[in-house]
């Protein structure tokens, strides 16, 4: 791969290019998908050469074509292709193996962009995403919570006031008070000081790795545009001047989970001293000293809610505002209650003793409820959003049918990705609370262990894991039963073929493992509601009883008793098995890079969102890429006037669609999309309705010179775009031929593969499609078409 001079597009105006007229040139732009691809196998081209970009992105031509604009007669017969290689966004350098830790913040942020699509209720669409921001901010709280309760309560409340405990870590020696020679480090409130710098290092840690990729992904300004009208909520925002620059409201919420982690870390040490301190016969400086303590973590955590509350994203304007006081000063002022705290929990306080455990229950009870709460309320509000959206409109605006029914889950797919986000979280923490208490402790029962409600969640996952093998079960059969039909439906594609059972089954498989990608939204319901109810048992359980399940469960019908122990036996190992796995797998991929492309194809499809809901989530990668797809696209067009066809496969052809949505209306009235494999309505219309629904999707096909859409039976991620009205056909190719050959033909003298998702290129079709979009490119008047000079409304469509 070679490195070709480049100018700098943003230095100013593009100047036309020497050569001939303009039109006798034409790009094809290609972006790839998931899992990512080299220029090389895009291209199809040993030898290519990066025109513009960098080691993490960039766009690449062939070596032969590096100067095509010079040129353009040695290429009438035929596009210059261009490849974007964005794949280094998500799986570059060993540090993208620490995302795992980040997983339920991701989860959590995808549930913001899933609220159902409205029309005109901006108060409901702002308590939509306040909920879920709520949402994401106890998750950082159980985050640091599950640390404080592992350095904390386990190792330094439990184990070092232990003697049994300490004989067998003597690395926590020197915390035991029941030595002869017990040092200074020996007094309760000074082992918890000491060991909430574990806690505090991993809320620097989260700071760090989201202050580093807002420095890389958030400072990638997209092209200058005017600001427009205050938000409206229907339609897709994905066209707004600020949607891929959410550098402010990261760095606010940053600042606020920042000191949300450190005053949790606060509140943990300053507990257990307060208490003391509260106690009869304490004495009365240090209660007064605990008093104006608690009183300024709770000032501490109002001031946090308030931040996390006020209005989030400003997508109608590009938002440069910096908030450099409050970014700085509110985790620094967190950090120094933090220091004051630590300081107090050391003084010395003569027969204070370590006994029982810390107040773990009340937090991990109290969090888990107020997690329940804040899904409920979610539903109720994606409930009311989706009831009142009248769906499609027409050209003047009024509404034209009811709310898409293919909107996944009616409109709660984002409260229950919500649901699985908490669950996700609560997993994570008791199975590193439960995995450090067995290391301690192991099976000699010589310190109290974790709190009661963690045994109880673990001991849900059981009964959860039946319910998701009954669901399979039933999507089995249904599988089962959809394979003998569509095996009719093969020897009807493939007429005149001798019949080869074993062949038609396996296309009429492939064609039904495929269709189980919309039966997602039916799992996710099933677990998110069955996770709720679960999750609620074991808070009241836990709270009702204070014991563990099968504690709590002696004396009771020998069935229940059984249940409930082998329940907690099997939630432990099961638990355990994940944490185990978890750790494998992101060591796995620290060291070796084909696990970390494997790690990155998670990311492509949970990271292309802003950080709206959860600053310590990982990076949007969109945020660079789409800015990169724009000005490519605008600076080519302006300085060559030529036709570009932008081609997206998978992934790449959501890149491609939020990219032309970013280009202003004259430049995205010239430009041709050809789309395959695309997950455009199949996953993100259904999942994401307010920014892919239909009737986003059919503006987007207004405001482009045209557009095509490829796709085959057999693709489990692509699908059809299913555009209302005259616009579909327009839209969707036929479904193609997937294999190209049911038997042995001239043409195919060896037996044909079944595709898929991938190879979309080899199809005849994908180059007759893309030389007509070429042909109408031709044709197309370089102005404003007749929709475009009506008035805009808030989307960025045309309101005529």
């Amino acid at each position: 791969m070679e490195r070709a001079p480049e100018r700098n597009a943003g230095d100013g105006p593009a100047r036309p290019l020497p050569g001939p007229p303009a039109a006798d040139i034409a790009l094809e732009l290609l972006v790839h998908g998931v899992g990512g691809a080299t220029p090389e196998a895009m291209l199809k081209d040993p030898r290519t050469v990066r025109v513009t970009g960098d080691a993490t992105a960039a766009v690449f031509r062939r070596a032969a074509d590096v100067h095509a604009e010079e040129h353009p007669e040695a290429h009438r017969g035929a596009p210059v292709r261009e490849a974007y290689v964005w794949c280094n966004l998500t799986s570059g350098n060993g540090a993208r193996a620490l995302w795992l830790l980040l997983l339920p913040f991701m989860v959590v942020n995808l549930a913001h962009w899933m609220r159902p699509a409205s029309h005109r209720h901006p108060r409901t669409v702002r308590l939509y995403g306040l909920l879920v921001r709520l949402a994401g901010l106890t998750l950082t709280v159980l985050f640091v919570a599950a640390a404080c309760e592992v350095a904390l309560d386990l190792a330094a409340w439990q184990c070092a006031g232990t003697r049994v405990c300490v004989r067998n870590h003597s690395w926590l020696g020197f915390l035991s008070p029941d030595r002869p020679d017990a040092g200074w480090w020996s007094a309760p409130g000074r082992r918890l000081a000491l060991a909430a710098l574990v806690p505090a290092a991993l809320t620097a840690l989260l700071w760090y790795l989201s202050h580093r990729t807002w420095s890389a992904y958030e400072s990638q300004q997209p092209m200058s545009r005017p600001a427009e009208p205050e938000e409206e909520t229907d339609g897709t925002g994905l066209g707004r001047p600020g949607f891929w620059y959410g550098r402010r409201l990261v760095a606010r919420l940053r600042a606020a989970h920042t000191a949300a982690g450190f005053l949790t870390v606060a509140a943990a040490v300053a507990a257990p001293a307060t208490r003391h301190d509260h106690a009869p016969g304490g004495p009365a400086p240090l209660d007064a000293l605990a008093t104006l303590l608690d009183a300024a973590l709770v000032l501490g955590a109002a001031v946090v809610l308030w931040v996390v509350c006020r209005r989030g994203r400003s997508e109608n304007r590009i938002d440069r505002g910096r908030d450099v006081t409050l970014v700085r000063l509110l985790p620094q002022g967190a950090i120094v209650l933090l220091v004051l705290t630590l300081v107090y929990a050391g003084w010395s306080r003569p027969g204070w003793q370590a006994t029982g455990r810390l107040a773990g229950d009340a937090t991990f009870g109290g969090l888990a409820l107020v997690q329940g709460l804040l899904v409920v309320a979610l539903g109720v509000v994606a409930h009311v959003l989706y009831r009142t959206n009248p769906g499609t409109r027409t050209a003047a605006g009024e509404p034209a049918g009811p709310a898409d029914p293919r909107t996944a889950m009616r409109g709660l797919a984002g409260p229950a990705v919500a649901m699985l986000a908490c669950a996700l979280g609560g997993v994570m923490s008791g199975g590193v609370s439960g995995r450090v208490a067995d290391w301690l402790d192991g099976t000699r029962h010589s310190i109290p262990g974790p709190p009661v409600l963690l045994t109880w969640q673990a001991s849900a996952i059981p009964p959860l894991l039946l319910i998701l093998l009954a669901v399979l079960a039933r999507l089995s059969r249904r599988t089962l039963r959809l394979r003998r039909r569509e095996m009719s439906a093969v020897e009807r594609d493939y007429p005149g073929e001798p019949k080869d059972t074993t062949r038609t089954r396996r296309i009429a498989s492939t064609r039904v493992m495929a269709g189980l990608t919309d039966r997602a939204p039916f799992v996710v319901g099933v677990l998110s509601f069955a996770t709720l109810l679960l999750g609620a048992g074991a808070v009241a359980g836990a709270f009702a009883t204070g014991a563990t399940p099968s504690a709590a469960a002696r004396g009771r019908h020998a069935l229940v008793h059984g249940g409930a122990e082998t329940a907690q036996a099997l939630g432990s190992w099961l638990i355990g098995l994940g944490f185990i796995l978890f750790v494998t797998w992101g060591r796995r991929a620290y060291k070796d890079p084909a696990a970390r492309r494997t790690i990155g194809i998670l990311w492509d499809v949970g990271t292309f969102w802003p950080r709206a809901a959860h600053p310590f989530a990982p990076p949007c990668y969109a945020e660079r890429a789409v800015p990169d797809l724009t000005w490519r696209m605008a600076t080519w067009t302006r300085a060559t006037g030529g036709r570009l066809v932008l081609s997206g496969h998978s992934q790449g052809s959501v890149l491609a669609a939020a990219a032309a949505w970013q280009l202003r209306p004259e430049t995205r009235g010239r430009i041709a999309l050809l789309t395959y494999g695309s997950p455009l309505e199949r996953l993100y219309g259904r999942w994401f309705p307010a920014h892919f629904g239909p009737a986003a999707l059919a503006a987007l096909h207004r405001e482009i010179a045209c557009w095509r859409n490829l796709y085959r039976p057999t693709d489990p991620i692509g699908g059809p775009v299913r555009l209302p009205g005259d616009c579909g056909p327009e839209v969707d190719h036929a479904p193609l031929k997937d294999p190209l050959a049911y038997g042995r033909t001239e043409r195919q003298p060896l037996p044909a593969p079944v595709l898929g998702h991938s190879d979309y290129q080899a199809d005849p079709a994908f180059a007759a499609e893309r030389e007509l979009l070429l042909a109408r490119l031709r044709t197309e008047v370089p102005a404003q078409r007749p929709h475009e000079q009506g008035p805009q409304d808030g989307s960025g469509r045309s309101s005529g």
